[in-house]
């Protein structure tokens, strides 16, 4: 039976939560004189001069009605990647607890580990990208604290099996971790949908991908209240700058054009599967559940170079284990992508 007081770090358990001037005021008030504000305004326009937010209350609060949760159960940081550092922090001790993770697979997991010192296992994917379910199993140690599930995975774009999904969940006592960066380009639930079943599940999203706002650095973690309220506790105060809730609250107003941005996406992800495949020099397209394609070609670092010479940058992942060969690339405009087909036929 999963318990988080379990395995949060003792430390964690014990501090305190830093507590801002905007945790201590309560109530309304025309002279702020509390947090060593610039009175006098904001050289970046106004409103500026004030500290955000530290709960993003508004901005939480509408996510939640979008994705059927309660506001408490959102933790918003600075890119899905600040959720990622805090998760080793709350449950790792550096240098004796453990992760686990599934490559090939999203690079930031094992950067994580490595700059807070956690001990990283790692199981092989399948040859179709899928979870060795009992091999996974095997591999927990009695350290092992999180395991990184990323479905649609990156770099290869798959979904991964929910019922692989399901079977760690329920036989792990540590955390899960769910990345849906993708989701949006997947016709798939969300396991957002799962969090009251399983309270050991945490889910990431992002604004980085669908809603087009890479630039603003938003990302999002789902989880239970206790999970979230720890989270919550050990974040910096301000995590979130203003001009980031105000336009993530503006985008979020704008469902219709998110989905249009969405269908445009897919069909050109199909137009790109159906045409790659004719191409000589392509050997292989990966089923994809993402705004992205992992291609197998023929040379991959000549392929590679040779599309920087035209002008077009796709990423080279042939040095990660079972991408060997592989190039991954990301859906464009269609004047884009037939710059893409046009010389990936010439090459």
């Amino acid at each position: 039976m999963f318990n988080l007081q379990d395995i949060i770090r003792p430390n964690v358990l014990k501090m305190k939560a830093y507590s801002s001037a905007r945790d201590e005021f309560k109530g309304s008030a025309s002279v702020f004189l509390d947090a060593n504000e610039n009175n006098l305004g904001s050289l970046a326009g106004e409103k500026y001069n004030r500290y955000p937010d530290p709960h993003q209350k508004k901005l939480k609060e509408r996510i939640a009605e979008i994705k059927g949760v309660q506001p408490e159960q959102i933790f918003l940081g600075n890119g899905s990647d600040e959720a990622i550092d805090l998760l080793f922090r709350m449950v790792c001790r550096p240098g004796q607890d453990s992760m686990l993770h599934l490559p090939p697979t999203y690079g930031m997991y094992e950067v994580s580990a490595n700059l807070n010192e956690v001990v990283m296992d790692a199981v092989q994917l399948t040859k179709d990208f899928q979870i060795p379910v009992e091999e996974v199993l095997l591999h927990v140690k009695p350290t092992t604290r999180i395991i990184f599930i990323c479905s649609p995975n990156n770099p290869t774009g798959n979904l991964i099996e929910q019922e692989s999904i399901e079977d760690i969940l329920r036989a792990f006592n540590g955390l899960v971790v769910v990345d849906e960066a993708y989701i949006d380009f997947a016709d798939a639930l969300s396991c957002t949908t799962r969090l009251k079943e399983f309270p050991n599940l945490v889910v990431l999203q992002t604004f980085s991908k669908a809603w087009g706002m890479a630039g603003l650095r938003l990302g999002l973690a789902f989880a239970s209240e206790e999970v979230i309220s720890v989270l919550d506790k050990i974040k910096p105060p301000y995590n979130i700058n203003e001009a980031t809730q105000e336009l993530a609250l503006q985008a979020l107003e704008r469902q219709e054009a998110l989905q249009d941005m969405i269908e445009e996406i897919v069909q050109e992800r199909e137009l790109l599967m159906h045409a790659l495949p004719t191409m000589a020099s392509v050997e292989h397209v990966y089923p994809s559940d993402a705004n992205f394609i992992l291609v197998k070609v023929k040379d991959a670092n000549r392929m590679y170079n040779y599309l920087l010479d035209k002008g077009i940058v796709v990423r080279n992942r042939s040095s990660l284990p079972g991408c060997e060969g592989c190039l991954r690339i990301s859906v464009g405009t269609l004047e884009e992508n037939q710059k893409l087909l046009q010389a990936i036929s010439e090459f």
